[in-house]
This record gives C-alpha cells, sequence and structure tokens, in this order.
C-alpha cells in the first residue's frame, strides 16, 4: 500500500487558539488518547485545526457528520486542502428510501421502495477502493456508514488484479469480472460493465466517473493496459499494472452462495414449524410463501428483493453477531473525528433502536425470518468497541463526550479573526415582537441581516406575515420547507435579498451566516430542548461571525439554561477580549464573496459586498456553442455551470492534441487527426483556454447564474439535447452537453 504523506495546501496559518489547540490534539495523538474533544467556538477554525491535525499525524482518517448536509460541506473543504490526497465521500446512496414495514392495528403491509443515486453509489465505491489502495485517505461520511456494508474479507479477496506481461487470457479476464457482479454490454458501456471486440477487452470500474480501462491481449499474455476515454475512445494514459474492485459491495463466491441458501431453508423450515405450534397459520402460510419465492429468483438470477434481510447468511455470519459496516475497511492505525458530536452520538445511539422495533414487527407477523434482525445498523456499544483513536468536534459537547475525554478536552475560543462572541442582552417577554420590530429596523439600516428564533411553525409562520405587513422584507425557514428550497433561502439572506429570517430550530449547526448581526430569541425561558443550555449556545454563535454582532433573550424568568449560557458566554468574551489587547487585534469583518451558503473552509467570519452567483458562460452566441440560456417552457433560466473539453491528449495542454500518445486506437487517432487539420477542435479549444484563465470571453459569451433548485430540471433538459445533438450525429456538441451535465451533477451532490 503506498505510503504518501498528507499534504495541506492552503496560505491559511494557524492563529488566535489554533496553533495551540493543535499541538495538544496530536500530543494527546502520540501519547494514545483514545478520546479528546475540541471545544471550539463558532468561527474559531474547528475544520482548519481538525486538518492540521490529520496533516501532522499523517494517518488516515474517517470524519462523520450528522446529515449529509454538512457531509458535503466538510467534502467540499477537504478536497481543497488536500487537493493531492485521496479525500472520498461516503454517504447513503438513496435518493428516495420508504422501508419495509407492518402497520399491524390497520393490516397494513408497505413494501420497500427506494430510488438509487448513481453518482453517490460510485462514491461509495471511489471511499473503500481507498481505503484498500492507499494510507493516505480522508473519508467525509454521514452517520449511515454504521449501516451494514459487504465484508472487506470478501471485497477485497474478489479482486480481478492484471500486470502487463504477466499471464492472463481473455478467458479467464471475463469469468473473473463476471464472478465480481460486471456484466457485458457491448453496445453502452456504463459504470460495472465491460465489453469484449476480438483481443480488446474494455472494463468499466464502478468507482470511475471518467475512465475505462482497456486490456490488449496477445495470445495467453497481458500485452498492454490502458486507461481511455469511454466516449471518444482516446487514450488517456498507460499503466504497467491494475486492480479492478468489484462492481458490489456484496460480492458472495458460488460456494458461499449455495451454502447460504442451504441455511435459509433451513432457517425457513424452523420458523414455519414455530408459527404452527403456536397456531399462527396466517404468518406460516406468509413466511413460507414469501421466503420460496425470494429462494426461486436466488436460484435463477442470483438476487432478489429485499436480498439485504439474508445478509447474515451470505456473509456466514451467527445470530446477533456485529455486521460489517465501513469501520471494518478502516486501517488500524486510522483515526475518527465525530463533527458536530453532540448532534452526532445520539444520532448513532438512535438508529440501531428504530431500526430494530419495524423489523421486529415484521418477523413477528411472518413478513420476514429472524436473521433479518441481523441486517441493522451498529449499536452504540458496538460502535464504542471499535478501536480507533477518536476526537469529539463541537461548540457545545454533550456529557457523554466530556465523560469519555476528561482531562482531554482542548478549547478553541480566540477566533483568527478577533471577533468575540456576541453581547446577550435580556429583555421582558410581555411587548417582545413590538421590541423585535425596534431591534430590527436599525440591523437594516445598516444593510445588515437578523434571525429570530420562535418556538412553534405556526408562530413563525404569523411572525413572518406580521413583519411583511409592515414593509419588512422577511422569509421564514422551518422544517416543512425541503432542503433545495432551504438552502436557496439561506443564499438570499446572505446576497440581501430579504432582511429577516424567522425559524425555530434549523438556525443552529452548520449555518455559516456572517451577515447577521442580530439574534432574537422569543420565549427564552421556555426550559426544554429548544431553549436548552446547548441550543442557546448553537444559536448565539450565529450571531458570533459579525463585528456588531448581538443576542437578545425574551425571558421573563432567568432559567438554569439561560443563566449558564449567559455565563459560558460572558467567560469566552473576557478570554477573547484579553487576546485582542495582549496581540494589539481590532476585531474587524473580512470582506469575501459568496461561495456556498453552507461552506467556509476554515469558518472565517466575513460579509458579502458581490450580491452575484458565481457566473458562467453561454455560449449560445458563439461559432459551435451550445444554444443555452433561453427562458424553459415555464420562465425559469437554462443555464451553464462550467465546460471542460473531453479529449485532452495526456500529459499535453487542455484541447491539445497528441498523434503519438493514441495508444492504439487507431481509428480514434485518424478521426482526431482529421478534426485537427480541419480546425473542427477550434471552439473547443478555445473554451478551454478561457476557463483555464489563458484567454479572454469572446463576443457574445453571457454570464449567467446557476440556482441549485434548478439543477435536477437543468439536467434532464440538458440530456434531452445531448441525445438530440447525438441523433443527429453533431457528437462534439453532445459531448460537450454532456460535460455540463457531469458538471451539474457534482453542484447537485454538494460537492462543487
Amino acid at each position: 500500500m503506498p505510503q504518501r504523506p498528507f499534504k495541506l495546501v492552503t496560505d491559511q496559518v494557524p492563529r488566535g487558539d489554533q496553533p495551540r489547540a493543535i499541538e495538544q490534539l496530536v500530543q494527546g495523538l502520540n501519547e494514545g488518547a483514545r478520546y479528546q474533544t475540541l471545544l471550539g467556538v463558532t468561527g474559531s477554525g474547528k475544520t482548519f485545526s481538525v486538518a492540521s491535525v490529520i496533516a501532522r499525524v499523517n494517518r488516515p482518517t474517517l470524519i462523520m457528520a450528522p446529515n449529509k448536509t454538512l457531509a458535503a460541506q466538510l467534502f467540499g473543504e477537504f478536497k481543497k486542502l488536500f487537493p493531492e490526497n485521496a479525500v472520498e465521500y461516503f454517504v447513503s446512496y438513496y435518493d428516495y428510501y420508504r422501508p419495509e414495514a407492518y402497520v399491524p392495528q390497520t393490516d397494513v403491509y408497505i413494501e420497500k421502495d427506494s430510488a438509487i443515486n448513481d453518482r453517490i453509489d460510485r462514491l461509495r465505491h471511489s471511499a473503500t477502493r481507498s481505503l484498500l489502495d492507499r494510507q493516505d485517505v480522508i473519508i467525509v461520511a454521514s452517520v449511515s456508514c454504521i449501516f451494514g456494508l459487504g465484508s472487506p474479507e470478501a471485497y477485497e479477496g474478489a479482486l480481478l488484479y492484471a500486470e502487463k506481461g504477466v499471464p492472463l487470457t481473455r478467458k479467464e479476464a471475463i469469468r473473473k469480472l463476471t464472478e465480481i457482479q460486471y456484466t457485458r454490454n457491448d453496445m453502452d458501456l456504463g459504470r460495472g460493465t465491460y465489453r469484449t471486440r476480438g483481443d480488446v477487452l474494455d472494463v468499466f470500474p464502478v468507482y470511475e466517473d471518467s475512465k475505462v480501462l482497456r486490456f490488449e491481449f496477445f495470445g495467453e499474455e497481458l500485452d498492454g493496459i490502458y486507461e481511455i476515454d469511454p466516449l471518444t475512445g482516446e487514450v488517456l494514459g498507460t499503466l504497467d499494472k491494475v486492480t479492478v474492485y468489484p462492481a458490489t459491495h456484496y460480492v458472495t463466491p458460488k460456494k458461499k452462495f449455495d451454502a447460504a441458501l442451504a441455511d435459509i431453508r433451513a432457517e425457513l423450515a424452523q420458523q414455519v414449524e414455530y408459527f404452527k405450534t403456536k397456531g399462527k397459520l396466517l404468518e406460516a402460510q406468509r413466511l413460507e410463501q414469501r421466503t420460496k419465492y425470494d429462494l426461486e429468483l436466488l436460484e435463477e438470477i442470483g438476487t432478489c428483493k429485499g436480498i439485504e434481510n439474508y445478509s447474515r447468511h451470505f456473509e456466514r455470519r451467527p445470530a446477533g453477531s456485529t455486521p460489517p459496516t465501513l469501520m471494518n475497511y478502516l486501517p488500524k492505525n486510522a483515526l475518527i473525528v465525530l463533527d458536530e458530536s453532540h448532534v452526532t452520538v445520539p444520532q448513532i445511539g438512535g438508529m440501531y433502536r428504530g431500526d430494530r422495533a419495524r423489523k421486529e414487527t415484521l418477523v413477528e407477523f411472518g413478513f420476514r425470518m429472524p436473521s433479518a434482525l441481523d441486517n441493522r445498523p451498529l449499536t452504540f456499544q458496538e460502535f464504542e468497541q471499535i478501536e480507533r483513536q477518536t476526537i469529539f468536534v463541537s461548540a457545545t459537547p454533550g456529557p457523554y463526550e466530556l465523560e469519555k475525554s476528561v482531562g482531554r478536552v482542548v478549547e478553541q475560543i480566540v477566533r483568527p479573526t478577533g471577533l468575540i462572541d456576541p453581547e446577550i442582552t435580556v429583555k421582558p417577554a410581555r411587548g417582545q415582537i413590538d421590541d423585535v420590530l425596534d431591534e430590527l429596523r436599525p440591523v437594516i439600516a445598516r444593510n445588515e441581516r437578523a434571525l429570530v428564533c420562535t418556538l412553534t411553525k405556526r408562530m413563525a409562520e404569523e411572525l413572518s406575515d406580521y413583519l411583511k405587513s409592515l414593509d419588512i422584507r422577511v422569509r421564514y425557514l422551518h422544517s416543512d420547507i425541503d432542503t433545495l428550497e432551504r438552502t436557496e433561502i439561506l443564499r438570499d439572506l446572505r446576497k440581501g435579498e430579504f432582511d429577516v429570517l424567522v425559524g425555530i430550530n434549523l438556525l443552529r449547526e452548520g449555518l455559516d451566516l456572517p451577515e447577521v448581526s442580530l439574534m432574537a430569541i422569543l420565549d427564552a425561558d421556555k426550559e426544554g430542548y429548544l431553549r436548552s443550555q446547548r441550543s442557546l449556545i448553537q444559536m448565539v454563535g450565529r450571531a458570533a461571525r459579525n463585528v456588531h454582532g448581538r443576542v437578545i433573550f425574551y425571558a421573563d424568568t432567568m432559567t438554569d439554561s439561560m443563566k449558564h449560557t449567559i455565563e459560558e458566554t460572558n467567560r469566552r468574551r473576557r478570554l477573547q477580549q484579553e487576546y485582542n489587547r495582549q496581540n494589539n487585534i481590532t476585531p474587524t469583518t473580512i470582506i469575501n464573496r459568496i461561495d456556498d451558503v453552507l461552506q467556509s473552509v476554515f469558518e472565517a467570519d466575513y460579509v458579502t459586498v458581490d450580491k452575484n452567483l458565481p457566473s458562467i458562460w453561454d455560449w449560445s452566441n458563439t461559432k459551435g456553442g451550445l444554444k443555452v440560456g433561453e427562458k424553459s417552457g415555464k420562465g425559469g433560466k437554462k443555464a451553464l455551470h462550467s465546460e471542460r473539453a473531453y479529449a485532452h491528449g495526456h500529459g499535453n495542454a487542455p484541447g491539445s492534441f497528441d498523434p503519438g500518445n493514441q495508444g492504439r486506437n487507431y481509428a480514434t487517432k485518424r478521426a482526431l487527426r482529421a478534426a485537427e487539420e480541419a480546425g473542427a477542435l477550434e471552439g473547443r479549444k478555445a473554451r478551454m483556454k478561457l476557463l483555464e484563465g489563458g484567454g479572454e470571453a469572446p463576443a457574445g459569451a453571457v454570464a449567467r447564474e446557476v440556482s441549485p433548485g434548478e439543477v435536477p430540471k437543468l439536467i434532464a433538459q440538458i440530456e434531452k439535447e445531448m441525445y438530440a445533438a447525438a441523433k443527429a450525429l453533431d457528437f462534439e456538441r453532445a459531448a460537450l452537453l454532456r460535460d455540463e451535465i457531469k458538471a451539474l451533477q457534482k453542484i447537485e451532490l454538494g460537492i462543487q
């Protein structure tokens, strides 16, 4: 396994409390501390500190986030910080998921239904491949990584290893590819497929996006291995050896498969007999019918719907044993980082219980056999037994984290920017709405933003309507608003499309809103989850990125949560003010442009002066350009995010043509040379030159904007244009449209 060091690429240097925090964390890891906690206030640069620790200790790392949104944010940040290392993304690959369930009260059975995101599936495969291939790996995952995954021993034991000059026949390679779940498709080569033509075998690995492996055989020997473009066939590089990983994480050898079927039959007979002795004839008949149908499918086609419920048999595990997960793929020296640990830790504990309750009902009423209970996430106790050093990261760590890391709690209180925690004012709850209105007006006059936290959805909506009637630009945000619209609302707030955002519990972890200078918390004395000490400290942190940040608690009584929050905030303010005085720092607000509402690499504090989104070029008025920027059927804009040439000569400048580096694909070589001589590639070269910063925008290019909410519709529309272009034999235009779709898919995933 290659031992490549982590290389942190950034102009940022540790400041404030970062140098001390980094040093203490590294020291703790070197001393073998099992648990440590990084208690960093909002905006103190916790992400940069963790990245610096990873670079210092030079160990593979798993970073767990509580949800996909924060996982995507961290993935983007670490990709920028470690561009030369393997930064991977591992989250649930379901676009839509409805679990199998049975409701006895109404006798309603709900069949499992799901839609898998092919792009996230590729990223998951890329993550496990990197863990087995190299040491310089950072996996950014959501809590779903504690769900069952195929055995790493079976996965690693099912590789196709090929080396130039080593005996390997085409027939042997095809047999092995079939065993590891690759399918043959000579017409449409896609991920997880292969095609064969004469002595040439092309394989599209399931973890690749734009590279196909070409194997050229000569008799009993492998004569050459190449990386080629899947569309043009252009050779991108030459390899001496390569490893092809399975097309699925659930690889089962033939002997194991047959033994698993025998075990399933034995368990079925036992469970049917159990139901009959209990007089549950309906359940016995139901289970027998469903399981025998699954067995027929498994024997005939090798899979069935809900095959994961038989995973214990296929993995040859005893009942109640710990299922293999992503944790089993981690090297022994791996480091685990739990981001926003006060949320992540309880989630880990709750995953198993919810899954178990649902499946126990299915087993009790004969929809599933007891072995289905072993298709599950890890229990909290099993997660604790993972022998890896762990760092909890949070502004408000919970009692579990503090108890586990006694003596190893590293505080990061002082911000690199010198900004101090906002001052907290307590005002009476009586007349709070009128007082909020008075407080909002000077904030709006300074062109700053304000957040107002209520206790209920209804109150959020009614307050929003009231403020709107007074000509205040306001929106509300709560759980009924879907994720894409939520992101757009937050972006519009930062852009200045409106000034006040009313919310409930969504204005907490992970929101980087430096334009916000006022946080008004209504009914702060209503003790409970929404007004607990941790919730209040998190909400106070939303106003901590602005030099004018203020927080107002509206309350008639002083609760313990309010008291502790005010005391902790004042303690932090004293430390921050003392540091600024000693180092002669004047808190200032850093001006930066808006890249993404939920993204900030070093958690820097800044406001925005440029209200435009990053723009792209509309080539509709240029030679050979794409017709974009037109009005869609519903009046929305179409837009392209970026443009990339699809046929680069290996090792050459973008868009250039190297006739000496085309391998043995003579047809492609002749076609590209003819295109070069005819000047057909000039348009693509000009576009690439502009995008690489080497040219000016041609006449007719128009700046456009891309809104994430438009991305799915935009992808569907561009796909239609791409197929139409291909049908009209305009393959160069089709290829450019394909590249645009790939760029938009990255935006949709939240990683660009």
